[in-house]
């Protein structure tokens, strides 16, 4: 795979040419900035893509800022680590927005991937499609990462009644118990699959579920006619994918700006 062809491509399709994610949000480009606004708080709020300078950088921030803040919405700045200007990151800080941990953009060639992961005895996988599907995803999400996931049972519950062919939901469950949960999102247009979550409840971790999580998902990718897989990995999941056959592209630090 020729690494630096696909992340042209990833920019090209999923940030600059970037679509909107969900129902009632819209995405908008001002001058060297493509960013999306959601309808509400919950919705995924922020800056996609930028091709800025030192010189235009500050007024670009500036601007951000100001949208946003007329909105009451907080935003994030999703910073690659090739993006410009070089101190980006740091005039981001300065204007107020406070960076979490920096994680790996990862992709791999669906064909070249390693896709035959299964589960550990016990435990079996739950295509989510309605509400209550999505409440034991969101349990799952809440025990594996500690955080409150109202706003993703939101964005989940609105793509699937108003999109469900762009959104693929799984659950894990162990005697009927949520132990782990994932989603990938299908961007009509691109060739491009995103795998999101993949979080395992403490107790379950290390036997192989997100390994399979993972497989499952880039095996509808591949049926659905998809040619790459994407995620954004932490330094826990980036040694499984490695293995799987992803390989790292660049860095992606979420920046965070609360009105």
């Amino acid at each position: 795979m020729d690494h630096a062809a696909v992340l042209a491509l990833y920019d090209r399709e999923l940030r600059q040419d970037a679509g909107p994610d969900g129902p009632g949000a819209r995405v908008e480009r001002a001058g060297t900035v493509v960013r999306q606004v959601g309808a509400s708080a919950q919705d995924w709020n922020g800056v996609l893509w930028s091709a800025l300078d030192d010189r235009g950088a500050d007024a670009a921030i500036a601007e951000q800022i100001a949208r946003f803040r007329a909105l009451g919405h907080p935003f994030e700045w999703k910073l690659y680590g090739h993006d410009g200007p070089a101190d980006l990151g740091r005039r981001l800080r300065a204007a107020g927005f406070v960076p979490e941990p920096a994680e790996t953009l990862m992709a791999g060639e669906i064909g070249a991937l390693a896709l035959d992961a299964g589960l550990p005895p016990g435990v079996r996988l739950s295509t989510v499609t309605d509400e209550a599907g999505v409440d034991l995803m969101v349990r799952a999400h809440e025990r594996a990462f500690g955080r409150d996931g109202s706003a993703l049972r939101h964005r989940v519950l609105d793509r699937l009644t108003a999109a469900p062919d762009t959104l693929v939901a799984v659950v894990a469950l162990a005697g009927g118990e949520p132990v782990s949960a994932a989603r990938m999102e299908l961007l009509p247009g691109t060739r491009f699959a995103g795998l999101w979550g993949g979080g395992t409840v403490e107790g379950w971790r290390g036997r192989g579920i997100y390994r399979a999580l993972v497989a499952h998902r880039t095996r509808i990718a591949a049926a659905r006619g998809y040619r790459y897989v994407h995620v954004d990995a932490s330094d826990q999941s980036r040694p499984i994918l490695e293995r799987l056959g992803l390989v790292p592209l660049t860095t992606t630090t979420p920046y965070l700006y609360e009105p």
